[in-house]
């Protein structure tokens, strides 16, 4: 004999209750177990067979067996037998239904929408609001004939066969997630983003609505989901919301999902939700056996561990990188079931509960809330995959696109633009972009991977951007792909935090679509630049204009056929009150204002770096714009500079530790191929060291500088201003460092254009002088140090 209990379970979108039947007995039923109908939900079975005969989905000389699935009584299931064929019906239980409840018709819908695309649901048939058939409404789908396990635990089958029937199920909540909403027409079959915050809020009112006394720990569990909600909630797939072992069918004999059951709670929201219910019973505490099928599965041989089972779900996914923490998706699942367990006790308590041990589950609440908040304390990450620093779901998302699109489009584009710009070497056209970088930029725009380094147009976190620019930082032309390339980042930044609505609408708004390009002229060739007070460039009013004198250089960009604006850095006319830092202000100059003289591109170790637009030398020569082109007002350029800098630092040096990767990348490739003196370049003591110290100072210099990043998320950008003085120079110094031990290793090579470590290590080297030298960097940290520690020596 087999004891089934009755579990309420409230349908967060419907805002109804449903009734799951759990089994304590083991099993592996054949099509599921049916019993008689029960006399509450019966109804008139000839006028049923008359009206699928209509239909044509029996014959009029067919005679129907109809019985009852002891599973699915929210929405009353039955089997329609006749001599030939099977049938499930389900349909809409009898009486007063609460608003919104019990809608067959939903059900009816996603699965037409699943069946249609291929994924793994009974065939729907037909769909009835005609109440006069059976005296509710209901719809009708294929029969399939399979195994339904209502013990999660699988008892009765190998540890080798549990491992493949859970793979399988995880394949298949991976299969749903992946699919198209669009193509499936179910854009609008739920409420989308902003899903965790109402499931915390419902399941926190039917506990509340539910309760027979005050549990402590269910209020702090509560509070806890309320006010730890995912950063990014922004996610959105088809849901299943009661994603089982126990709503599948697997095919008799193999590990494949045939079917998946029960779509009553479906909708549209965060997939980890469903993830993690799934997993939840990884998580079960042996004691919480009252809800059986629930059960502990730790210990039970052959089902796959939860980090198995999340890599299986990210392959599966195509998502590259780690998850985020399950902590509070886990929470969810707990709080949801406790939930449950006190509204099965709250009709106990009422004296209409199905389930004969209702009683019990009154015991349950509390322990389930308990152990609730004791796992979402403790880290959840596998060791391999666990972060200092975590980006938020979005971060993790679109880096995933980027590293795909690098790995299929960016990479594979090399040598074409290399080609271009040897072909290009002594022409004009060697200031022009690549046609298959324009190509490129299309695309990433069209996939949404377009301005990425600005939070307000991404929605991403420096930290998010830290780890994308060091994928884009493994190839010199991708940060351009997705259009964010320096110096335009810190130009739109500028133009973004500082600018008026008409310097917005004539330069930000064409330079954020990557319709132009622009260049920063703050460098001078007559002073020493790294004390930028030292600056001669002049600015000063007549009327309602500005008039500009003064040579600038280094001024990367400017080169660039697309290049129509610089941003110039000048001094103004001091008044009395002004101080040292008081006395410049960054003006817009369009490049074709007369006055305006592009001398030279400088080189780089020989390079001119076209495919940044070069490094010019440009002379203003009584250079007259509108007033209206000064940036904040007179006297604020050094206010801009500090808030333009310093994110733009940290670009190049996540950059940089994407470049040093790659770099160490190609050393040991070449120190694995090539032999010396009777043995591999590897084997050698010295390269081994080498490639030992190359991996150490990338790990540090990665770690500076996502600390800088979170410092700039969290702190803002003065109160980072040691760390990200910190990483300036660490990062420099590594990837010069890595560099050298990889074209130390290439011999010959290395110093050729046959590989791109020479131009690389240009780039590198020049990173510690560009946005401000070493020597100005250390100062700045060191004085910053004194004060900290003066500070707590005064304590």
């Amino acid at each position: 004999m087999r004891i089934y209990v009755c579990v309420y379970i409230y349908g967060s979108r419907s805002n109804s209750w449903k009734i799951i039947n759990l089994p304590s007995g083991p099993v592996a039923d054949m099509d599921g177990s049916t019993t008689p109908v029960r006399a509450q939900h019966r109804f008139n079975v000839e006028r049923l067979q008359k009206y699928l005969s209509a239909k044509s989905c029996v014959s009029n000389t067919d005679t129907l067996s109809v019985g009852q699935f002891v599973a699915g009584q929210s929405n009353p299931t039955f089997l329609i037998q006749t001599p030939s064929r099977s049938y499930v019906l389900r349909k809409k239980p009898p009486g007063a239904l609460l608003p919104g409840a019990h809608k067959v018709d939903r059900e009816y819908r996603v699965q037409k929408a699943l069946y249609s695309a291929g994924f793994p649901v009974p065939k729907p048939l037909l769909h009835c609001t005609d109440d006069d058939v059976i005296g509710t409404e209901f719809y009708l789908m294929e029969h399939v004939t399979g195994r339904i396990f209502r013990d999660l635990r699988l008892p009765g089958v190998s540890p080798a066969e549990r491992a493949a029937l859970y793979v399988a199920a995880v394949e298949t909540l991976a299969k749903l997630h992946a699919l198209d909403l669009g193509a499936l027409k179910l854009d609008a079959y739920g409420k989308g983003a902003g899903y965790c915050r109402r499931q915390v809020s419902t399941w926190t009112k039917q506990y509340t609505a539910s309760a027979h006394r005050d549990i402590p720990a269910m209020n702090e569990l509560s509070n806890w989901l309320v006010s730890n909600l995912p950063a990014d909630d922004e996610e959105v797939t088809l849901v299943h919301g009661d994603f089982r072992v126990d709503n599948l069918i697997f095919h008799p004999t193999e590990a494949r999902v045939l079917a998946v059951l029960d779509w009553e709670l479906s909708t549209t929201g965060q997939p980890l939700a469903d993830l993690a219910y799934f997993l939840m019973p990884h998580y079960w505490s042996p004691g919480l056996t009252k809800l059986s099928t629930m059960g502990s599965l730790n210990g039970i041989k052959g089902i796959p561990t939860v980090d198995n089972l999340i890599s299986v779900y990210r392959r599966c996914r195509g998502i590259l990188s780690a998850l985020p923490p399950l902590n509070f998706y886990l929470g969810l699942s707990f709080f949801k079931m406790a939930g449950i367990a006190q509204g099965v006790y709250a009709r106990h308590l009422l004296g209409n509960a199905s389930a004969a041990n209702a009683a019990e589950f009154g015991h349950c609440v509390e322990p389930l809330a308990v152990s609730a908040l004791q796992l979402i304390q403790r880290p959840l990450a596998s060791p391999q995959e666990a972060r200092l620093f975590l980006q938020t779901t979005k971060g993790q998302e679109v880096l995933q696109q980027v590293k795909g699109f690098m790995k299929q489009f960016v990479l594979p584009a090399q040598k074409e633009v290399t080609d271009y710009y040897i072909q290009h070497a002594h022409s004009p056209l060697r200031w022009n972009t690549p046609q298959i970088i324009e190509d490129l930029k299309v695309k990433a725009r069209e996939m949404g991977l377009w301005n990425l380094f600005l939070p307000a147009a991404s929605g991403l976190t420096q930290l998010d951007y830290a780890f994308i620019a060091e994928e884009t930082g493994r190839c010199l032309f991708a940060p351009e792909v997705f259009n964010c390339q320096a110096p335009d980042t810190g130009n739109m930044e500028v133009l973004h935090m500082f600018g008026t609505d008409e310097q917005k609408k004539k330069w930000l708004e064409p330079l954020m679509r990557g319709e132009m390009r622009s260049c920063f002229c703050m460098t001078e060739p007559d002073v020493a630049s790294s004390d930028a007070t030292n600056m001669e460039c002049s600015l000063y009013r007549e009327e309602d204009s500005f008039v500009i004198n003064g040579k600038k250089w280094w001024s990367s960009g400017a080169g660039h056929a697309r290049c129509k604006v610089a941003i110039v850095m000048c001094t103004t006319t001091p008044t009395s009150t002004a101080t040292r830092h008081g006395l410049h202000s960054m003006i817009l100059v369009p490049l074709d204002t007369a006055g305006v003289k592009l001398v030279r591109p400088l080189t780089v170790f020989g390079q001119d770096d076209a495919i940044h637009g070069g490094h010019f030398e440009v002379h203003f020569e009584n250079v007259r714009v509108p007033a209206s082109n000064i940036i904040l007002g007179e006297g604020r350029g050094f206010e801009i500079a500090q808030a333009r800098l310093g994110a733009g630092r940290l670009h190049h040096c996540m950059r940089a530790v994407g470049m040093a990767e790659l770099a160490l990348e190609l050393l040991c490739l070449r120190a694995a191929s090539r032999r010396t003196f009777g043995k591999k370049l590897y084997q050698h003591e010295v390269v081994a060291h080498w490639i030992a110290e190359c991996r150490l100072m990338i790990e540090q210099s990665r770690l500076l500088t996502l600390s800088a990043a979170h410092a700039l998320d969290t702190l803002g950008g003065r109160a980072a201003r040691k760390q990200i003085a910190l990483v300036k120079v660490a990062a420099a110094r590594m990837a010069c460092k890595v560099l050298d031990c990889a074209i130390q290793v290439h011999g010959g090579a290395g110093v050729s254009g046959d590989f791109p470590l020479a131009h690389m290590y240009a780039y590198a080297r020049t990173l510690r002088i560009a946005d401000g030298p070493d020597e100005v960097h250390l100062s700045t940290v060191a004085g910053l140090e004194l004060r900290d520690q003066l500070a707590k020596a005064k304590l």
